[in-house]
């Protein structure tokens, strides 16, 4: 059997679950065929991206987002006899269709939808939610399955090969991921929380945040403590992109402060690298923890997110992060290192993917085409025509802004 997977495809948690799901199906015998439709960018000038099974959408300056190129995304259904394709954040829906009405049937990987679009799930034959909390949302669908997320325990429990950056001595290291959005991986009240840290205390710990973006610019309001904290050896920044298995070994506790998170993979990430992790009292981020797990950081505020993403964002206590951090700087080694047994095991019991996804096999032979619906089909149309109406607004409205701005910085002149 041969399934696609159509995915943004470059170094990115999203890709990564593609990824896991290609390299899970492989394992069980399926031929995979990767349609990368994009997204902030192509990485078909990457080694570990640029595979032999991967077509790369071409690139399209539209509206749209997750837009595709009809005529080619069919030819290449027809040219390698597609028989199922999983769709990994799929916002503009037409290509569902388009895949239905040439008897291929779908499967949704869950992560994003608001209130208006969960009924438009039902177009997917089926649904694989890897949180309870998806499931919680999805579990009416006749396609639904509830596949708990793992990680490769292998990989990320393996030391790294040749290390670019050396671990701190003498010091009790906190690692961080801030990637490609610091704000929705709370990157900022980390640094916040810092400065509610005893001095101290704090001189015998150091922070490693590993981003993908500038963090003064993403933050602008917090460059005097960034600044402050680099120059007293308390934070290290590492601005590159870094393939798995990551910067986890340098680090002795995972923190991370998310307001948000689809599934939470570093979480996993971190715990099969030996990491206790510092984490919301939040699903789906607790869910990957043991019970009574004793570093989870309490929820101070929650708030709906611009795009209506279906779950709120929430905020940890600031001042729980710190009182947290602080006794982990202050745990003795042995205590640490039962922590970080614990967490090890748990992962390599329970997070393991390879384990986790078992029923993969039987979820696929139950795979069935379902009819495309003409009322369904009219609210699709409906909400992809709505989208592009509102994407095209918002960017005239921002070439507006910009020419005024550009007008008003020559007149200043």
């Amino acid at each position: 059997m041969k399934i696609g997977i159509v995915t943004t495809w470059f170094e990115r948690g999203a890709a990564y679950v593609s990824r896991q799901f290609m390299e899970a199906l492989q394992s069980l015998g399926y031929e995979v065929f990767i349609y990368a439709r994009g997204g902030e960018k192509f990485a078909n000038d990457d080694d570990n991206w640029a595979l032999t099974n991967v077509t790369w959408n071409t690139f399209l300056y539209s509206p749209i987002n997750t837009d595709m190129d009809k005529t080619q995304y069919q030819e290449w259904l027809s040219a390698n006899h597609i028989d199922a394709v999983i769709f990994n954040e799929q916002h503009y829906w037409a290509p569902i269709i388009w895949t239905k009405q040439l008897n291929i049937p779908t499967i949704a990987y869950i992560d994003y939808y608001t209130n208006e679009t969960v009924p438009l799930f039902e177009v997917y034959d089926q649904l694989w939610c890897n949180t309870k909390r998806h499931f919680s949302v999805f579990n009416w669908h006749r396609g639904a399955k509830y596949i708990p997320w793992g990680t490769n325990v292998e990989l990320y429990g393996s030391a790294p090969v040749n290390p670019e950056y050396n671990k701190a001595n003498n010091k009790r290291v906190f690692f961080h991921s801030a990637g490609m959005n610091p704000h929705r991986k709370g990157t900022d009240l980390l640094l916040k929380s810092l400065g509610s840290i005893d001095a101290d205390v704090l001189t015998k710990a150091q922070v490693v945040i590993h981003t993908q973006v500038d963090l003064i610019k993403s933050f602008p309001e917090l460059q005097p403590q960034i600044e402050h904290f680099i120059v007293n050896n308390i934070l290290v920044l590492i601005h590159k992109t870094v393939p798995a298995p990551g910067l986890y070994y340098l680090g002795d506790i995972y923190v991370y402060p998310t307001r948000l998170e689809g599934i939470g993979l570093t979480i996993a990430e971190a715990m099969a690298a030996g990491l206790p992790v510092m984490i919301p009292d939040k699903q789906p981020m607790n869910e990957f923890v043991y019970e009574n797990y004793p570093y989870l950081v309490d929820i101070a505020a929650e708030g709906v997110r611009g795009d209506g993403y279906f779950w709120p964002e929430a905020e940890v206590s600031i001042t729980m992060l710190s009182e947290k951090i602080a006794s982990l700087i202050n745990l003795p080694e042995p205590d640490l290192t039962r922590l970080k047994h614990d967490c090890k095991a748990h992962a390599q019991s329970k997070l393991n993917f390879n384990k986790n996804i078992s029923e993969l096999a039987q979820c696929i032979a139950t795979l069935e085409l379902q009819p495309l619906n003409e009322s369904l089909i009219a609210k699709i149309n409906t909400t992809d025509k709505h989208n592009n109406h509102v994407f095209l607004y918002a960017k005239t409205l921002s070439r507006w802004l910009f020419a005024c701005y550009k007008r008003y910085k020559k007149i200043s002149h």
